[in-house]
């Protein structure tokens, strides 16, 4: 089932087009990573989706439901945790679970213990009752994304899930997320962290300036940029970094070094 489809999704400031005509299908159970530059569009169209700005033209549906015609349906299958998310720093992070749990209609019959759960489940057992203006940035993003799970989303959107996180958590972090993708849950992670979107998706989809220029696995990426640049008998493994950096022309810095002082 397609989880997360956009058609021809644009948005325009004034003369300024931020994102042009991208369109994507993401499948249940999918951990799809949406990379891209500074300024290339990434979160413009994360807000797209997830409702919080209207599309210029085009189209965008979640689990079935238009973000825009149906958003109040389309809000209750997914959660959204922004790069630097907003918390309300004098609750304890209990008392925020339970904030966001009134907020989607979470059943109180069992939300004790599914908050009982999420506070062991991000290792924060020990904090829960302790306000969230003390918590590290790392511990921020954890409570951040438990209040995102509190009710049991079917599609989870992640814009750079990982800042902040020393790389014990950011290590649990994955693994979270690996088990949510098994368990059928849909994952839409912006990261400029390479590495972690090699190891973690199952396709990426690559933005410059506004448009679309790259989808697929990593191993379909790596096989077209073997394509433009070797003979079809030499087999070269290279790295999402690479490849990304190729398609978006980061490779023009390598130019500068002769600039460095000596």
């Amino acid at each position: 089932m397609e989880m997360i489809v956009c058609e021809n999704l644009c948005k325009r400031f004034g003369e300024f087009t931020a994102v042009n005509e991208i369109s994507l299908r993401v499948q249940e159970g999918e951990i799809f990573g949406f990379l891209g530059p500074n300024g290339a569009g990434k979160t413009t169209t994360i807000k797209m989706l997830t409702g919080l700005i209207s599309p210029s033209s085009g189209s965008a549906s979640i689990g079935g439901f238009d973000v825009v015609a149906q958003s109040l349906q389309a809000k209750r299958v997914y959660g959204y945790i922004p790069d630097n998310p907003y918390l309300y720093e004098k609750l304890t992070g209990r008392e925020f679970l339970d904030f966001m749990a009134d907020l989607y209609s979470v059943a109180r019959d069992n939300r004790s213990r599914k908050i009982d759960d999420l506070l062991c489940l991000f290792a924060l057992d020990t904090k829960g009752d302790a306000l969230i203006q003390g918590y590290s940035r790392g511990m921020r993003q954890k409570i951040a994304l438990a209040g995102a799970l509190i009710h049991d989303p079917r599609v989870i959107f992640l814009d750079e899930p990982t800042v902040g996180l020393d790389p014990q958590s950011a290590r649990a972090m994955q693994d979270i997320l690996k088990e949510l993708c098994r368990r059928g849950v849909t994952i839409f992670i912006s990261t400029h962290i390479l590495d972690i979107a090699e190891k973690l998706c199952h396709r990426v989809a690559i933005v410059h300036r506004g448009s679309l220029i790259a989808e697929g696995t990593v191993d379909e990426l790596r096989a077209e940029s073997a394509a433009r640049r070797l003979p079809d008998d030499i087999v070269v493994p290279f790295s999402l970094e690479e490849i990304f950096l190729e398609l978006t022309g980061g490779l023009e810095y390598a130019d500068l070094i002769r600039y460095l002082p000596t």
